[in-house]
Order: structure tokens, then sequence, then C-alpha cells
């Protein structure tokens, strides 16, 4: 199938032309760079997934050796308000000649989210442990209603931001240098073409978690040994039976190994999706470097749509470097159901981050200062600084340390899009009730 590829660098490892998303570039808030065009789009585009393999992580005890998140004093002479912590102008857009409704009404559901998972007991043990005793499920609930209401009753920016600064303290990361330096990402959930029954045309599965997956010796299978060197082992291999859904392209399944969750559209019409069930015990191997050092690939060729290319061109290698990857993903099917993140509540496009949840309090209200593309009046991206409310209710295998936030940009092609072009550094803060 084609692919509609503009500007993804998968975080393979692969060097991006455009360094807003380069593995080694960080785009500075104020001097993001311009974005082009998104390309017209061709019949039922597979987007490519931005994000190394997320898989829900489990929920550890929260013990940092020093703080992470240290309380800030807020200067009353700050001027424009706009240019102030506090200012989310997104929950307001709308009215005369404004063009787009505001999404109050979303922030409010992700807030109600988090409130349902404050109610688990799985909550209450963490934050029973969270080494910030200022810090406490009591405290982060009681801050959720509140600003809850201020969000529902707030006419305006100011009104609300005035509220929030006067009734809340912002509690700093100190981000990936110890001055608060946060690098921001983005994530999505695609949406790919999938059938229930093999055919001649579908043909590449993804499986189920095998039963006795637990009592698997170690070293488990590798995805050699799993699937095949071309991907089709399937009956003749270990996992017959627990064939889920069948792709058309062998490298759709892929994505979703390395994407850990999709939504698929069916060819009988119906909509479900794929989630993360468990995997074999085998570290992260970039495709992206491997074409490289085997001179597969120049330099200039090294991005998503150059290792597309190159798969196109000579679909064999696939049965070389696709395995190279070892570790094998197993999924379940949760039905047509909302993205949901690692404290197992859905997460809101634009108003929900994945943080290390073994530093950062889990579901809690968080504030955002950081540069994102969005789409213009002529078509393109245009980057946008922002000031954003989100909830913290995901994380992420390779979102580590209290310097790195992945963004919720939802769900299909645009939110793709826009997912593969983030990148940067900005700020992170925690806002809790002063009393």
């Amino acid at each position: 199938m084609r692919k509609t590829l503009a500007l993804f660098s998968l975080s393979l490892g692969i060097a991006f032309v455009n360094p807003v998303r380069s593995v080694v570039a960080q785009v500075p808030i104020l001097t993001a760079p311009p974005v082009p065009s998104i390309p017209s789009r061709v019949p039922q585009p597979v987007i490519i997934p931005t994000t190394r393999p997320r898989v829900p992580q489990p929920q550890p005890s929260i013990n940092p050796a020093t703080p992470v998140l240290n309380p800030i004093s807020l200067s009353n002479d700050c001027t424009p308000m706009y240019a102030c912590l506090g200012w989310d102008e997104q929950l307001f857009w709308g009215g005369k000649g404004k063009g787009k409704a505001g999404d109050r009404s979303a922030l409010i559901e992700s807030i109600d989210n988090s409130l349902g998972y404050l109610k688990n007991p799985s909550a209450a043990r963490i934050y029973q442990n969270y080494p910030d005793k200022e810090i406490t499920l009591d405290r982060v609930r009681r801050s959720l209603l509140r600003f809850r209401d201020l969000v529902r009753t707030s006419k305006s920016p100011a009104d609300l931001q005035a509220a929030v600064r006067r009734e809340f303290t912002f509690y700093k990361s100190v981000g990936n240098d110890g001055k608060g330096t946060v690098k921001f990402t983005a994530y999505y959930e695609p949406i790919y073409e999938a059938s229930r029954v093999p055919t001649s045309e579908y043909k590449y599965p993804i499986y189920r978690l095998p039963d006795n997956f637990v009592n698997w010796q170690k070293p488990h299978p590798k995805r050699l040994e799993l699937e095949g060197k071309d991907g089709l082992l399937g009956k003749n291999g270990p996992l017959s039976g627990l064939e889920m859904f069948w792709f058309r392209d062998r490298f759709d399944a892929y994505l979703i190994h390395i994407q850990g969750s999709a939504k698929l559209e069916l060819t009988d019409g119906t909509v479900t999706g794929v989630g993360y069930a468990n995997g074999t015990d085998y570290p992260w191997t970039s495709i992206g470097k491997e074409l490289l050092k085997d001179g597969q690939i120049t330099q200039k060729q090294a991005t998503m749509p150059g290792i597309v290319d190159h798969f196109r061109r000579n679909p064999q290698s696939m049965d070389d470097y696709l395995p190279r990857w070892e570790r094998f993903i197993f999924f379940r099917d949760k039905g047509n159901t909302p993205a949901t993140g690692s404290i197992g509540v859905p997460v809101t496009p634009e108003r929900s981050i994945a943080t290390d949840k073994s530093l950062m309090p889990p579901g809690a209200l968080a504030l955002i200062n950081a540069s994102f593309p969005y789409v213009g009046d002529g078509g393109g991206l245009e980057y946008r600084k922002v000031s954003r409310f989100v909830l913290d209710q995901d994380t992420g295998s390779a979102i580590k340390t209290p310097g790195r936030v992945d963004y919720f940009m939802g769900t299909g092609n645009i939110a793709g899009d826009r997912a593969g072009v983030t990148g940067g550094n900005g700020t992170l803060y925690y806002l809790l009730l002063k009393r």
C-alpha cells in the first residue's frame, strides 16, 4: 500500500533532514523552524507512528533521590499577560471571527478521567509513597476539582489565569539540566487497514498473548523464531492459532509493534483497536541505524521516507532488517474504544501528556510551555508557542527523567502529521492548591 510520508522520523534512530525531530538536535522554542505544507493526500493513507515503542509501564513507588519538582514564586508584574504562566488561549477560541471553538469540554473530560483514576487503590498506594509530602492524593484531587470549577466559570484566558495564579502553587520540573529545560515530543494513535481473516492480499498477522507466556523460559524466542524471516511463519510456527488480524503490508504490522497500539479499519466495515498485552525481553534496535551502518542508505536518505522507499524498491531486504529488532510484541483487542494511557484512563487529544511515572505525580494537573505545529490557513503546518493546561495520564518506554514530555496529538492523519514534526525544548509545571 502506498504511504503518505510527511516528515516522520519515527524515532528509529534515523537522522531527520529538518532538525525539528532530529535524534540529536533540540530546537529552541523561540526559534522553531518553518514546516513545509502537508502534501496532498492519496486515498486511505497509512500514517507512520512517531515514537519509540509505547507500551504500558508498571507503576513503581515514586522515590527520586532528589526533588524533581520545586515550588516557584510568581511575579505580580508580569506583562503582557499572555506571556505569563497560566495563559491558555485555546480554551477560549471561538466566537465571532475566531473560526474554531475552544476545547473546554475536552479539558473537563480529561480532568474527570484523572479524578476517576485517583479513586483507585493503585493511586492511593503510589501517592502514599510519593517522597514530596506536600504532594498528596487528597491535594491533587482537590486541585483538580477546584480547577474544573474555574475552567467552567471563567469567561476568558485572563480570568482563568488570574484565578489559577491566585489559588495555586506552581511546581517546576528540574528538567534535563537542573534548570527546567524539558524536551518535548508528540505521539498519536495511527489508523491502519486490516482483515479479521487471512486472504491472499491480507497475509501478515499480529498475535495475541499466549496463555502460558509468563512461563516462557528466558532468553525468550527472538522475532525471527516467532514470525519467520519473511513474516509469514504463521501456522507453521510457535504462534499458530494466536493470529488476531492480518495486514496487506508487512511494514504496517511491524510499525504497530513499534507503536504498541493502533486503531484498525477492517475490511468488514467495522472499527476496532489493538493495544499492548506483553512483549519478549529484548532491547530496542533501530532499523534506520542498521541500514545506514550497512551502507544500504546514505545519510541523506536516512529519513522515514528514505527507509520506506528503500523497502519499496528492495522488499526482500525486510527479511534481513526487520528481524534485527528481536523483541516481539503481543496484543489485545480493545474494541472501538479511546486510546488509553498508562494509568488506565482515556487520553485526550492535546490535553494528555506522558511523563516518567517513576518520578511525576500520575493524574495530576500540569501546565506546559512549548512550541507545537498547527494547520495554518494555507493547509501547511505552522509553529505556535503555546501555554497549555494538561493532565499527566500516560508514559512510554522512552519517556525517562524529569526532562521528557510526550504530548498526545490525537488519532489519524493530521494528528500524525503534527506529531511527526513536534520537537524542541519547553518547560513543565504541576499545579496544586495553596491550601
